[in-house]
């Protein structure tokens, strides 16, 4: 393993409930730690060093995208891989073991293999989410330092590689898990801020102002990132208010979303329908403000976000 040490970059704003447990999660397979924070008021600082963070820098929010690839440039880091995870996720033994193998297999072989794609499951009030299209997702989480970054977006921003092929951790349970431990006051809270986001996003792709050089490219037949911004952009050219309706539908009904029980009740109500609906809301009030004038709505997204 001597030519394969992982720093992990994990984001933070007050995540005291969360961050010992991710940092447990990685100790015994990432070589260094840097959290970056973006104004935390709690514990998180001194907590993230108790559990064994390298470092904590600060830096000023602005969206995911450019914090993280802020901490990119200007973490210390010194490791071959870099491997992303949030601050509410954590990473199973089973994952441990298999990046290991994984990454022993790469070290001794002639290749081009610069990136890891990983299972990622998602846990709603305590319950994993294994039906309705949402496990397993795979995520590119690994990349080796030097060849991959966050694409720029404001919403759905997937890592990046700029060379290279990729290989894949297809074992179940080896996962990395999105268990968020707050209440339901605060998750609508935060997906009200990610509607903003969303909002931005689908704008920019409808108005085709997206940079796509430095973007997922978006296939039917590609990688999982790939798939998922082509389904996105038919998702877009459907008619308000009646693809939340459609989403949640094919969701919890066709790929099975009721089998994970009122969790899973809620879960793809509240996420496949409710969020996206207020992502709709706040698509139809900006294009109610400025009456429909494409080129009012794009000088008011370059002036306000910077797109």
């Amino acid at each position: 393993m001597e030519h394969n040490r992982i720093a992990a970059i994990i984001l933070t704003k007050d995540e005291a409930r969360h961050i010992e447990r991710c940092i447990r999660s990685i100790k015994g397979i990432c070589d260094e730690i840097f959290v970056i924070d973006s104004g935390s008021t709690d514990d998180t600082e001194a907590l993230a060093m108790n559990a064994g963070a390298s470092a904590v820098l600060k830096n000023p929010w602005k969206n995911y995208a450019t914090q993280f690839n802020w901490g990119l440039a200007n973490a210390p880091i010194t490791a071959d891989w870099v491997w992303r995870i949030d601050a509410d996720e954590y990473i199973t033994p089973l994952l441990v073991e298999e990046v290991v193998a994984t990454l022993r297999r790469i070290g001794t072989s002639a290749n081009d293999i610069n990136g890891i794609y990983v299972r990622k499951r998602i846990d709603f009030l305590g319950r994993p989410l294994l039906h309705g299209g949402w496990y397993p997702q795979y995520h590119l989480k690994i990349w080796r330092r030097g060849h991959g970054a966050c694409e720029n977006r404001w919403m759905d921003e997937h890592i990046r590689l700029t060379d290279g092929s990729t290989v894949t951790i297809d074992r179940r349970g080896a996962d990395q898990v999105d268990a968020n431990l707050n209440d339901l006051t605060w998750w609508t809270q935060k997906h009200n801020g990610y509607a903003t986001r969303e909002m931005v996003d689908m704008l920019m792709i409808e108005y085709v102002l997206d940079d796509c050089a430095k973007e997922i490219r978006p296939r039917l037949l590609g990688t999982a990132p790939e798939r998922k911004r082509w389904l996105k952009i038919k998702y877009v050219r459907c008619p308000l208010f009646v693809r939340p309706l459609l989403n949640f539908l094919y969701r919890y009904i066709i790929l099975g979303g009721f089998l994970d029980g009122k969790e899973g009740l809620q879960w793809h109500f509240l996420q496949g329908c409710w969020y996206r609906f207020l992502v709709d809301a706040k698509i139809w009030e900006v294009r109610h403000r400025f009456n429909n004038d494409r080129s009012a709505i794009e000088k008011w997204l370059r002036e306000e976000y910077g797109v």
